[in-house]
């Protein structure tokens, strides 16, 4: 359309409503409250036609874009995300790592998988697990650096991410007040797909997530030198807007990620579909 069509067809709504819709500014239009209500609820009506014509068709019409955080996205999806689409191979998908939480009302991405404590507005939030920390090191390391008998051994050793917080959480659940750095101080990494590169090659101890790191440390790629788990006070989540809980291609994939969460012993039960009385909200 052109711009004298569009401006045309927004003069008609806004006397169909009865009143201003935009904001008319120098260098473009912004959304009015009453414009803002009525896009939110126009979306919604959109999303229905979507879905509805979707289930006709029993096929996805849409890329399911996934809004990750790092360490989720590259060691628990990319491993498994064949499994989904060998299953579902008329749903597309692409994974976004964004450390940002991308605004999923306004269509940034289908859904996302963030870090928190499961209270987004408009979202509906499914727990995948429990945020759990523990020390993991290369057996080198350990072999270099050992023995290591109680935590507190762990204070005069270099360790990844020393100003982590998640290393407070630890050594108060080993009993231990305070956590100074000792040791060579290294760069915060970010992530622990990052910070297990750094463990494996002998830098120093880390704190690492249990569930993600099961088959390296099966393997004797890592070790484990105490069976402390700390809790970090927050989970990992499947979030989604409220409005699109029943698209065919968000309700297969949640079915599929909680199953394979829950067949991973992740702690959490295989949640009832998302359209049902009892499905947990945000």
């Amino acid at each position: 359309m052109t711009q004298a069509a569009v401006s045309y067809q927004i003069r008609l709504l806004e006397e169909r409503v009865g009143g201003p819709l935009f904001k008319r500014r120098a260098r473009g239009v912004s959304l009015t409250a009453e414009g803002a209500r009525l896009a939110a609820r126009a979306g919604e009506a959109m999303d229905i036609l979507r879905e509805a014509f979707a289930e006709a068709r029993k096929v996805s019409d849409e890329v399911l874009a996934i809004s990750s955080i790092a360490s989720f996205a590259i060691l628990m999806l990319a491993p498994r995300l064949g499994k989904f689409q060998l299953g579902h191979p008329g749903i597309g998908v692409r994974v976004d790592i964004d450390h940002r939480s991308v605004d999923l009302l306004a269509g940034e991405a289908s859904i996302g998988i963030r870090a928190g404590r499961g209270n987004w507005p408009g979202l509906r939030a499914d727990v995948l697990m429990p945020s759990m920390l523990t020390v993991m090191m290369s057996p080198r390391f350990a072999a270099e650096h050992g023995p290591f008998e109680a935590p507190a051994d762990l204070l005069r050793v270099p360790r990844i991410d020393p100003d982590d917080p998640g290393w407070g959480f630890w050594f108060a659940a080993a009993g231990l007040s305070e956590a100074p750095s000792k040791g060579r101080v290294l760069s915060s990494l970010g992530t622990q797909a990052l910070t297990v590169e750094a463990a494996r090659a002998g830098q120093g101890a880390c704190l690492l997530t249990p569930l993600y790191f099961r088959d390296a440390l099966e393997r004797g790629e890592l070790v484990q030198p105490f069976d402390i788990l700390a809790a970090e006070d927050m989970s990992i989540w499947l979030v989604y807007p409220e409005r699109r809980h029943n698209a065919p291609a968000i309700r297969a994939f949640r079915t599929w990620l909680l199953g394979e969460m829950a067949a991973l012993g992740a702690g959490v039960d295989t949640a009832p579909d998302p359209g049902a009385e009892g499905a947990q909200g945000a």
